[in-house]
């Protein structure tokens, strides 16, 4: 039996660790090509400035202003080349992140990803995906390797807005449920083998770290600061997950993330926070005991992720309108195939209005 078990050259996490920044640089490089949106890039580069300098590494900052298109990618290799880089480092979030590891993968340049929210499991991970304009995902890339280097400075995590923090959570809560899927049915991970003891460990890690630590992380991340459940759950949010699905394998709440991220209303939303309504769906479609659905429903809650259709933006509850979303559960990422039976459309879109039913009926009992 093949078993492959994949993860970033290096993990690196701190409050502060950012200072830092140039010393890793020069692990793989002189001439980084810097790839970060706006806003990220006004947070990091002061602070990674006296390093640059000490180090005389000749720097390229490429501001991100795109969509994550194939466009994208490559205009900014182009320039990449142009600056003769050799390392690039994405600086952000999810968009920023999946665009530098698409032009690390077409210039086949060293990575290094810095995380300006723990909102996914990306940082970490040798997948990329990229949109079309109207952000439909266009193709995933499976990459290479994954990021040679990741940095996460605890410090700025916190300063972001708090949502993205728990958006990270609701992603992070898909991981072990579907590794356990996979795992009972023989499905193969995303490097075509099957699962290692340290990677199921891992996401049953993400789960167990997350529901113990995340409500009081997230208290402290209100208030922003760093405490010690907040270390271990961006661990979680960043790493753990990270490991956890690309080593086990993926399953039902992704998909189910996926078909109601495609109605009209859920423009805003953070892929976390899809996906934790997804893991709703989940457990409902593989009859977890409703304890456990229960747990996680007010753990979720406790939190602030949605648990319901209406907080995802979605005021049409049509049975076609839902169907679309049903239908779109086999879209580009869907992973549904994965389950131990066939799942129709009619299924997802039942399931889903399921998955809404219980969610509304726990924020009424919550008033």
């Amino acid at each position: 039996m093949l078993k492959t078990m994949k993860a970033p050259g290096m993990y690196i996490q701190g409050y502060n660790v950012i200072d830092e920044f140039a010393t890793h640089v020069t692990r793989l490089g002189k001439r980084p090509f810097i790839i970060g949106g706006k806003t990220a890039l006004s947070r990091v580069e002061k602070r990674m400035l006296p390093g640059i300098n000490i180090y005389d590494l000749e720097c390229s900052f490429s501001v991100f202003t795109g969509r994550g298109t194939k466009k994208d990618a490559l205009d900014l290799s182009s320039r990449a080349l142009s600056h003769k880089a050799d390392v690039i480092v994405g600086v952000g979030g999810g968009l920023a992140i999946d665009t530098a590891k698409a032009v690390s993968h077409q210039t086949d340049l060293p990575l290094i990803i810095i995380p300006t929210v723990a909102s996914t499991d990306a940082p970490c991970s040798s997948v990329a995906l990229q949109y079309t304009w109207d952000h439909i995902i266009d193709e995933i890339i499976l990459l290479k390797r994954n990021p040679d280097i990741v940095i996460v400075d605890t410090r700025i995590i916190t300063e972001a807005p708090v949502r993205y923090f728990v958006a990270g959570m609701g992603d992070a809560l898909s991981t072990w449920f579907e590794a356990n899927t996979c795992n009972l049915t023989g499905a193969k991970n995303l490097a075509n083998a099957r699962p290692t003891l340290a990677g199921n460990a891992i996401a049953k890690l993400t789960y167990d770290t997350v529901m113990q630590y995340g409500e009081s992380a997230k208290m402290a991340v209100d208030l922003k600061i760093v405490t010690p459940a907040v270390e271990m759950v961006i661990e979680a949010n960043c790493y753990l997950s990270s490991i956890g699905f690309e080593n086990c394998g993926l399953g039902a709440a992704h998909s189910f993330g996926i078909g109601v991220g495609s109605l009209n209303g859920t423009e805003a939303c953070l892929h976390g926070e899809l996906v934790s309504f997804g893991v709703i769906a989940n457990l409902l479609i593989e009859n977890y005991p409703f304890e456990e659905i229960e747990k996680v429903l007010k753990f979720c809650i406790a939190v602030g992720l949605p648990v319901t259709l209406k907080e995802l933006g979605v005021d049409d509850l049509s049975r076609e309108n839902i169907q679309f979303a049903g239908k779109g559960c086999f879209g580009p990422g869907s992973n549904l195939k994965n389950l131990s039976f066939d799942v129709t459309e009619e299924l997802a879109s039942d399931i889903i209005l399921a998955a809404d039913a219980l969610g509304r009926r726990y924020k009424d009992i919550d008033k």
